[in-house]
């Protein structure tokens, strides 16, 4: 976990308080949310925006990221999976 100060204009300041108070959670758990909210938002943005081939290259990136790197396979058996 990084930790980092952060400077926030007062008038911002006041409304995070204000929002923590009605939300019943600390400032720092609101802005925390606040923060998975928008970089949620940004993730999804950029992924409507990409195209078929980009995001097929993603998909598969993803499923090698979750493949076993100690499983492996001989020349005759990735052959006979692609006829």
């Amino acid at each position: 976990m990084m930790r980092k100060n952060i400077d926030i204009d007062e008038s911002v300041l006041t409304k995070v308080k204000i929002l923590s108070a009605f939300e019943d959670l600390s400032v720092k758990a609101l802005l925390e949310k606040a923060v998975s909210f928008y970089v949620e938002y940004k993730e999804n943005e950029r992924l409507k925006a990409l195209t078929n081939e980009e995001k097929e290259d993603l998909g598969l990136l993803l499923l090698m990221q979750q493949a076993d790197r100690n499983d492996i396979a001989t020349r005759e058996e990735v052959m006979n999976i692609l006829d």
